[in-house]
């Protein structure tokens, strides 16, 4: 337990060296910004603070989140080959899946810091629009709710990030399956057992996403089984994950040839 602390701390530590955390945030804005666009439309939505929150949210589910941490959790893990340090990290008693697992857990805070960073962003919006319905109460729920829903999405992105780290330099394969696994939670809304069932989407169930809804029903019970399915599998993936560390091939001696004669 004192080894993966230690192995946390270090890498929160080497966080501050990533400008990649800089792309989270940008992308977090991204989707406040998409949805101050959607405000535009002229389709007869009534915009209030609820309702603006819950497309930042819905736009965070299908196109940014999955996107993002993938990306930066596959650029993190990724680094200790780009630098060449994972040779040096190899050569201590630690395995490389306990590696991977405080780079997992690192990320999971990081999530949680986005989510942060996306209610804030949201509610700057809202107060520039003017939208109605902000209270502290409303501000609050908005704040536990993107947070808690981007640590579910992380949650349900591990397995494809657990998967591109055994993969040499697969971090961007990894972010492009994550786009796509986030995008196909549009089509999974449309049905009601899918949405449930479907990773991505059941992060929506587990922090009650429209529950004053009627035509909304999500079951927690299966939501929270998808949940753990996602993480059992990703531990399936790191417990079996080895470190791709380049060996150099041993040189062969040359063979002395010895001149006959005098």
């Amino acid at each position: 337990m004192n080894d993966m602390l230690r192995m946390v701390k270090t890498e929160i530590w080497k966080l501050k060296r990533y400008h990649m955390i800089w792309a989270g945030v940008f992308l977090m804005l991204l989707s406040v910004v998409l949805t101050l666009f959607s405000t535009t439309a002229l389709d007869g939505t009534v915009w209030t603070f609820s309702v603006f929150t819950e497309q930042v949210i819905k736009n965070n589910v299908t196109m940014i989140f999955p996107m993002c941490i993938a990306l930066i959790a596959g650029y993190i893990i990724a680094r200790e080959e780009k630098d060449d340090t994972l040779k040096s990290i190899m050569t201590i008693p630690v395995s490389y899946s306990s590696l991977l697992w405080g780079k997992l857990l690192v990320c999971a805070l990081l999530s949680l810091f986005l989510g942060l960073v996306s209610g804030v962003f949201a509610v700057i919006a809202d107060l520039m629009m003017g939208f109605p319905g902000i209270s502290v109460a409303s501000v609050l729920q908005t704040f536990i709710s993107i947070i808690l829903n981007c640590l579910f999405l992380y949650i349900a992105v591990m397995p494809v990030i657990a998967f591109a780290a055994r993969i040499p330099n697969g971090h961007m394969i990894g972010t492009i399956i994550a786009f796509v696994y986030g995008y196909g939670g549009m089509f999974a809304s449309g049905n009601a057992a899918l949405a449930n069932i479907y990773p991505v989407t059941a992060s929506l169930g587990l922090i009650g996403y429209r529950s004053y809804d009627s035509a909304v029903h999500w079951n927690v019970s299966i939501c929270l089984l998808s949940m753990i399915a996602v993480l059992m599998i990703s531990a399936a993936f790191v417990f079996t994950a080895k470190g791709n560390v380049p060996v150099s091939p041993s040189k062969k001696h040359k063979k002395t040839i010895t001149k006959k004669g005098w």
